[in-house]
This record gives structure tokens, C-alpha cells and sequence, in this order.
């Protein structure tokens, strides 16, 4: 996926202006994207500042660290498992 030119604190402030009633098409033109990124935008950011949208990412890091390890340990268990039947 290509980067975005813009940072999500910059695409929050443009979704900010939107909903303090600048029109798209106008938000559009003066930061040289498409309109439907900028509905794209307000469906994603909608409602949140900065600081939530760090928390966000923050959550989502911590969630995928532990589904690696709950995969992780749910593999050692099957393993384990496997070597005991063959013993018995």
C-alpha cells in the first residue's frame, strides 16, 4: 500500500475542518486530493483528536503482540500434546 503524503494529525485536522462546515470540494482543491479521500478520511478519523488516534495505535500494537503469542503458545500446547499420545 502507498504512503500517504499526509500525517494522521494532518488528515484529523482536515476532517476537523470539514466538520466545522468547510465544503469537500473545497478541502479538496486546497489539499490536491479527491474528494472521496476525503469522505474516505471522515469514515476512518471521524471523531477522534490526536491523542486518541495515538491510543488507538497503541491498543492495536498491543493486540497483535498477543495474538502472536497466544498463537505462539496454543502451537507449544498442540506439540506437547501430540508428544504425549505418541509416549502412551
Amino acid at each position: 500500500m502507498k504512503p500517504s503524503r499526509f500525517t494522521e494529525t494532518e488528515i484529523i485536522y482536515v476532517v476537523k475542518q470539514a466538520e466545522a462546515g468547510i465544503s469537500v470540494k473545497e478541502l479538496s482543491r486546497k489539499y490536491g486530493v479527491c474528494e472521496q479521500t476525503i469522505y474516505r478520511w471522515r469514515r476512518q478519523y471521524d471523531g477522534l483528536s490526536p491523542s486518541e488516534l495515538q491510543r488507538l495505535k497503541e491498543l492495536e500494537r498491543e493486540n497483535t503482540q498477543l495474538k502472536k503469542l497466544v498463537a505462539d503458545l496454543s502451537l507449544d500446547k498442540q506439540i506437547l500434546q501430540e508428544v504425549l499420545q505418541k509416549k502412551l
